[in-house]
């Protein structure tokens, strides 16, 4: 299963809101994938990784 639970905590992190991820390319149904924890494409996965200046793991997990 995919948790995206790392991505909030690298935000709060790095102090970057949703409203700042959405001015920055990220829309609002790719928000709202995140937030469930379902599938996005490795290019916003590239995407985020950009904005937030980090690698997918600071982004997303998998677990069992």
């Amino acid at each position: 299963m995919i948790d995206f639970s790392p991505l909030w905590e690298t935000m709060q992190k790095r102090k970057m809101t949703q409203y700042q991820l959405l001015k920055s390319g990220i829309d609002h149904k790719t928000l709202d994938t995140l937030k469930k924890n379902k599938n996005v494409t490795l290019v916003t996965l590239e995407k985020l990784c950009r904005i937030l200046d980090c690698t997918p793991n600071d982004i997303v997990r998998f677990i069992e």
